[in-house]
């Protein structure tokens, strides 16, 4: 009886952790952590897309200083510099020797 108890309860926490979640944030690029100033008055659009294109940066989702790279790398070309809802489940993993967190993309809406 313990066993299956302590079984559903393992099953229950895995599928709680796997379930999409909503993030609304703004669509940027892995590289400028969120700031475009940098770039010398590039509006935040622009910026993105010049380092997505140019720079082999990824496209991320920015909610406050956290960012997440998307699994999605066409979709939010059309949203770059625009704050969106991301619906999708998180994960882990190692990029090299950095550490990065990915949003594994269901849907992606504009804030209207």
């Amino acid at each position: 009886m313990r066993k299956c108890v302590l079984l559903l309860a393992c099953t229950g926490a895995l599928l709680a952790a796997g379930s999409p979640k909503t993030y609304t944030g703004t669509i940027g690029d892995d590289m400028c952590e969120g700031d475009h100033s940098s770039m010398k008055g590039t509006d935040p659009t622009k910026c993105t897309m010049d380092c997505v294109k140019g720079m082999k940066a990824k496209y991320a989702l920015w909610v406050g200083k956290k960012s997440y790279v998307l699994s999605d790398q066409t979709v939010p070309a059309q949203y770059a510099g625009k704050k969106v809802k991301v619906v999708g489940t998180l994960s882990s993993g190692m990029d090299g020797k950095v550490k990065v967190t990915t949003l594994n993309v269901k849907s992606i809406a504009p804030v209207q």
